[in-house]
């Protein structure tokens, strides 16, 4: 992350021009090349949308002899349920501390800045029961113990298919001596459902990440996540925590309907919920989402690798993001979001959320100890290492939590790690983050010294 840093589009450009020089067929494909094709355009192939349904025409065309093609999926009609078992044989499972599966796509919502939406549409297609328990058995006959990762965007977005899902997925963990440890994605509406709450815990989903966004309802109606504005978000982290379910959240800054008070009320939210891990961006318009269609439509849209200060506009939300004109003052918002990064990451701040939430999370409804356990077991005894050899600075935070998670419980002992383990990485990029806002702010203030007098000599024309 420096100033010379090129962005993505240069990077992938280079790319593709190095697999020309070299003879070598590219093939691209996934969301960024479906929402944004024409940084592709370089590419041999480009497989466009969701894969089951054109994969087949691609092979068929390449083992015919063509070289070249673009292949595009039908939006919205790919049936899941015949996606095939991945190819878990093709990885080394040791090496992964978490293996991802997918149960359904799409999400009922319709958040403005979201493409989600876009991508896999508003009604949320699953799998099958059988389907789903035949690609856990595959990594159980493999071998593999430990965390399974549910990545779908909204795991809940079809709550009926999925209630169905946990009664057949609990008798298979129970029957298979609770070899997997579960995590996953969920709208914050799962805190109204206490039968889906306690259900979930049963199955051993541990974790869930919730897009909380803004804690202000103006902020959270113009952006249409109404569902969040509705109630008290507080409230619904802990009633999620009662649940035995660890709770990491996203906020983002620089919507429009924000206030210059937006950094102490994410703050304060942060703190009162107890959110350990607060993935916290700087808005971004992405390709073809409704907030994208808005602001070109007000003039307002930048293209997303303009220069803005010297230091690029990647695609990184951390660091750079506000891909457009932003209402408040750009510098305003840069320096909100810097408060909101430099005391929630700080070492002290971090250290006593955790502490707090450790007296709100409860056991779950699940075996605590799993046949993962052992591996588990090493990768804690790996991280005391680490951190006790290594990393001397986050030495007192880590013993002081380990031994208050073993005082209240087994169960509180994963969550007491997770989070001193994610704050080896997040405290230094915290770190990173603020110095490059810092410059920004700099470049921002210097680039205004430089303009204004042109603007007074054109204020006295």
């Amino acid at each position: 992350m420096t100033g010379g840093m090129l962005s993505q589009e240069v990077e992938t450009r280079r790319i593709l021009e190095r697999c020309k020089s070299l003879g070598v067929i590219s093939v691209v494909g996934g969301p960024d090349a479906t929402s944004s094709p024409q940084r592709y355009e370089m590419a041999d192939f480009k497989v466009l949308g969701e894969a089951e349904s054109i994969i087949g025409d691609f092979v068929e065309a390449w083992r015919s002899g063509a070289r070249s093609g673009t292949f595009t999926a039908e939006k919205f009609t790919t049936d899941v349920t015949k996606s095939p078992i991945p190819r878990f044989d093709l990885l080394e499972l040791k090496s992964y501390t978490n293996i991802g599966v997918q149960f359904s796509r799409g999400c009922p919502f319709i958040c403005e800045f979201c493409d989600i939406i876009e991508l896999f549409g508003r009604i949320p297609r699953a799998k099958t029961n059988a389907q789903m328990l035949t690609e856990l058995q595959t990594l159980y006959d493999r071998g593999y113990r430990g965390v399974v990762d549910f990545v779908d965007d909204n795991i809940i977005g079809n709550k009926k298919a999925l209630k169905a899902f946990l009664v057949e997925l609990a008798a298979w963990q129970k029957s298979h001596g609770c070899p997997f440890s579960l995590s996953t994605e969920a709208s914050l509406n799962i805190a109204d459902d206490d039968e889906l709450l306690s259900m979930m815990s049963a199955c051993g989903f541990y974790q869930v990440f919730i897009g909380i966004e803004s804690p202000n309802a103006d902020v959270l109606n113009a952006t249409r996540k109404k569902q969040n504005a509705r109630r008290d978000i507080v409230a619904s982290i802990h009633k999620i925590y009662a649940a035995g379910l660890f709770v990491f959240a996203g906020f983002i800054v620089g919507f429009d309907a924000e206030q210059s008070s937006v950094a102490d009320e994410i703050i304060d939210l942060i703190e009162e919920a107890a959110i350990t891990v607060a993935m916290v961006g700087l808005l971004m318009a992405l390709p073809n989402t409704q907030l994208c269609r808005r602001l070109a439509a007000e003039g307002r849209l930048r293209d997303v690798y303009e220069e803005e200060d010297g230091l690029g506009m990647g695609g990184d939300q951390c660091i750079h993001g506000l891909n457009f004109d932003t209402l408040r003052p750009r510098s305003e918002i840069l320096a909100d979001y810097r408060a909101i990064i430099a005391h929630i990451y700080d070492p002290d701040v971090y250290q006593a959320r955790i502490l707090r939430m450790l007296k709100l999370i409860k056991p779950p409804h699940f075996p605590i100890f799993t046949s993962g356990l052992p591996g588990e077991l090493v990768q804690l005894r790996r991280l005391a290492w680490n951190i006790t050899v290594h990393r001397p600075a986050v030495r007192g935070m880590f013993w002081r939590i380990i031994l208050e998670g073993l005082l209240r419980g087994p169960h509180a002992l994963r969550p007491a790690i997770q989070p001193v383990a994610f704050y080896l990485h997040l405290g230094s990029y915290a770190r990173d983050i603020v110095r490059l806002i810092d410059a920004k702010l700099i470049a921002l203030t210097d680039r205004q010294v430089t303009e204004r007098p042109l603007a007074v000599q054109n204020a006295g024309r």
